[in-house]
């Protein structure tokens, strides 16, 4: 009796996470859609799916295969695996990477400075 409570224990705690990320990916795919101002009809004839598909995946009453992952990421011009991705994750990704090509435009700020401080010096 105790490992069967166990295993209903275990199986519900599986559920929640598999719904957890169901529901991650429909916002996700939710809000890339609204990024780019397209219908679920636009985005399921982009995507090559059915827009009932789409709209089962914004109301996580399905799931999806890798084929269909990867045809949205490709429409939304993003990493697979960013669907899956809470958005506070995301955040922190594109926060990270704001920061990182603002590094790398003040090293090429620097760059272009140094440069032309030694052309000027040779000429």
């Amino acid at each position: 009796m105790r490992i069967v409570s166990l295993i209903k224990i275990e199986m519900g705690v599986m559920e929640a996470k598999g719904s957890n990320l169901r529901q991650i990916l429909a916002a996700n795919v939710k809000e890339q859609r609204q990024i780019l101002g397209i219908s679920q009809e636009k985005l399921a004839e982009m995507a090559g799916l059915s827009w009932q598909t789409v709209n089962s995946i914004e109301c996580q009453r399905t799931w999806v295969s890798d084929n269909t992952l990867e045809a949205l990421a490709n429409v939304f011009k993003i990493e697979t695996f960013q669907l899956l991705m809470p958005p506070e994750t995301r955040a922190a990704l594109s926060l990270n990477s704001t920061e990182a090509l603002r590094k790398l435009a003040e090293a090429k700020k620097d760059y272009d400075t140094t440069f032309s401080e030694i052309y000027n010096k040779i000429t």
